[in-house]
């Protein structure tokens, strides 16, 4: 490549991805409350030294300093990004930190329904049983409601209750409501 070659593509008529990595830097370093200072500190931790003011001009360089590969690795690593969501508009996708809130959101999900289905299964057995015994009704319904009640700390109906689990207590219900 030419020396004018070179200076073409640090201009404006450099690849677009270029501009989308400038751009992402600087909203993933401010969504982080981060100064060049402490972006720069934290590329060195990771492996990947960039002083403050090669960051700065990567950011708002006239024109904008081109980002080696080494440089782009150590912004994935420091904002947990791939090289595909580093080099994407930043608009496209969402910061990093809201994705990961979201990945935790959906992590959450997925135990809370395994969960909530072992849960049916549990007083689906437990209502076979006080069918089956129908004098320990009373006695297995204001175990669970008092055991809810006690684990919720207060909160029991203010969380939605699981509507099996109101139905299966019945009357029982109100003494937890109570409790609250």
């Amino acid at each position: 490549m030419s020396s004018d070659e070179g200076a073409a593509r640090a201009g404006p008529d450099r690849p677009l991805p270029e501009d989308y990595v400038a751009d992402r830097v600087k909203l993933e370093r401010e969504a982080r409350g981060w100064s060049t200072v402490t972006l720069a500190e934290k590329m060195a931790e990771a492996g990947h030294p960039v002083n403050q003011s090669a960051i700065w001009r990567i950011e708002s360089g006239k024109p904008r300093r081109r980002v080696n590969l080494d440089e782009a690795l150590g912004f994935c690593k420091v904002f947990d990004l791939t090289l595909d969501d580093l080099t994407s508009p930043p608009g496209q996708l969402a910061n990093a930190h809201v994705r990961r809130l979201i990945a935790q959101y959906v992590a959450n999900w997925r135990e809370w329904s395994v969960l909530n289905k072992d849960m049916r299964r549990i007083l689906a057995e437990l209502k076979e049983y006080t069918d089956a015994n129908p004098n320990q009704e009373d006695l297995v319904k204001g175990l669970l409601g008092h055991e809810v009640a006690v684990a919720a700390e207060g909160r029991f109906h203010r969380h939605f209750p699981p509507p099996k689990l109101v139905s299966y207590l019945g009357e029982h219900m109100d003494k937890i409501n109570k409790k609250d």
